[in-house]
């Protein structure tokens, strides 16, 4: 489509990152050091010298030393050696990129650890570069820029920090992605755009993609993403991505997005407030899966992992969908919308089905779904619900892995009758209580029997402030996790 002024046009910003493994740090201004409570203390500065200059080895502790030769040294501290894991390796690195923010070539020395020194690279890549990402609009920001890192350990380890370092340039390339995706404005990228993008990318990336169009939307019955588009000028598309892994697949996997590209909650208008201009994230759930998906191939994934993005904006005007209007969903399923801001659950619902009848081992699905989880776990833990043990388990494990934590909320079926219509299947909003909990039991009548798991990213999808390995503004949140997901998921 054209783009109307004044809205520039969208463009992926070009990245380079040069990341190697070396004996000894030859291009970087700034080396990191790694130092544990309890160990002895590098030779370049004593314990009690630090301790004066008010560091100490706590996790999150920098300490910046300017020599008069050679690159600056920053102390990192990492806590306990005992407490170390892929997290922590992950944070110093974060640290050491924010305490040098002038300085775009870093060196990081390899600590000794119990960890796997791959994992510790791969973890070391994620966090210095997605601490240093800022994303403008088609450009890195000047001031965030990361050009080489290079990860310093003896000869015998540098064959497994090799094979590190690529596993974490793809998983920071896919996490830079979601959060592009999440970060441009509704009016740029557009339900229209996404489809541009994912044919683009995701065919690059070995996907099968097909972008199903508004005709073929109302052929397939899809009226939750319709419905929710009736208020737009912009028509929606529903994306779907196939990626086959070579071999037999160990299981199939289907992951549904929702990719509402701005929600300004349709008639049920929300509030003019701060809130409302970060509504362009309510698209975060379809870009992860997106970005996440990209990684298969390189990633050698072994399942077959089906994805559904479910795109358009929920806008309010003289077409758009009233509250107390009746639609009719995929599969059959008519819903009495109560209140057109709760959206999402409408537009997912249908891929739901779509899912289901894939005959697929199970279904993971992910969203910005409700104010109430965001009120429950804040800006760092998602909520995660789901009808079968095992798969909220590997969700869990994932998350684990990965440092992008959630918390499991019931799948309390005593709320059920709250969903309850007089003139409809069902309601798409419950009570004003346990709002997380019902939006989740409107997605569990969309499943049948199949294994699924619910992701909600309301409060992790944004941050308000910089911490660790995540900036300001939109996260990519859950990207990672679902790389972890489909690369160690079991049938």
């Amino acid at each position: 489509m054209t783009h109307k002024a004044p809205y520039p046009p969208f463009e992926l910003p070009q990245r380079r990152l040069e990341v190697r493994a070396a004996e000894k740090a030859s291009a970087a201004t700034a080396l990191g050091i790694v130092v544990f409570e309890g160990d002895e203390f590098p030779a370049v500065i004593g314990e009690e010298r630090a301790a004066e200059l008010g560091f100490t080895p706590k996790p999150g502790a920098t300490l910046v030393l300017a020599g008069a030769e050679g690159p600056v040294t920053v102390l990192l501290g990492a806590g306990l050696h005992s407490q170390a894991d892929l997290a922590t390796m992950r944070n110093v690195a974060a640290a050491l990129a924010r305490a040098v923010p002038v300085h775009r070539a870093l060196a990081l020395e390899v600590p000794r650890t119990g960890l796997a020194t791959d994992g510790i690279a791969a973890a070391f890549v994620e966090g210095a570069a997605l601490a240093r990402y800022v994303y403008r609009l088609g450009a890195e920001a000047d001031d965030a820029k990361l050009d080489s890192l290079e990860l310093v350990a003896g000869s015998a380890l540098l064959a497994d920090l090799t094979q590190g370092i690529k596993r974490g340039e793809v998983l920071v390339r896919a996490a830079k992605l979601a959060r592009d995706l999440a970060g441009t404005p509704g009016g740029i990228l557009t339900p229209t755009q996404i489809g541009k993008v994912t044919r683009e990318l995701g065919t690059a990336a070995g996907l099968e993609v097909e972008v199903v169009d508004e005709a073929g939307l109302v052929e397939l019955g899809c009226g939750g993403l319709l419905g929710v588009n009736l208020g737009s000028e912009e028509p929606p598309v529903m994306v779907k991505l196939v990626y086959r892994p070579e071999g037999t697949p160990t299981g199939r996997l289907a992951l549904v997005g929702k990719g509402v590209t701005y929600d300004a909650g349709g008639l049920a208008l929300k509030p003019g407030d701060e809130v409302h201009a970060t509504m362009k994230n309510d698209m975060t759930g379809a870009g992860a899966l997106f970005a996440a998906m990209t990684a298969l191939k390189e990633l050698g994934c072994q399942a077959e992992v089906i994805g559904y993005m479910m795109c358009t904006d929920n806008m309010p005007s003289g077409s758009a969908l009233r509250l107390g209007d009746i639609i009719v969903m995929r599969g059959g399923t008519t819903v009495e919308v109560i209140n057109t801001d709760a959206e999402g659950r409408l537009v997912m619902a249908d891929a739901l089905v779509l899912a289901t009848e894939e005959k697929v081992d199970a279904i993971i699905d992910i969203a910005t779904l409700t104010g109430a989880c965001l009120r429950t776990f804040g800006v760092e833990i998602a909520g995660v619900m789901g009808n079968n043990a095992a798969l909220v388990d590997q969700v869990k494990a994932s998350a684990e892995r990965v440092d992008e934590p959630v918390w499991e909320l019931p799948l309390a079926h005593r709320y059920r009758g709250e969903l309850t219509s007089i003139i409809a299947d069902l309601r798409n909003m419950g009570g004003i209580n346990a709002g997380s909990i019902t939006a989740a039991l409107f997605l569990n009548e969309f499943v049948g029997d199949t294994p699924w798991a619910h992701l909600d990213i309301a409060g992790t999808a944004q941050a308000p402030a910089a911490r660790g390995w995540i900036n300001k503004g939109t996260t990519g949140w859950g990207t990672r996790l679902l790389i972890d997901v489909a690369l160690h998921f079991k049938a």
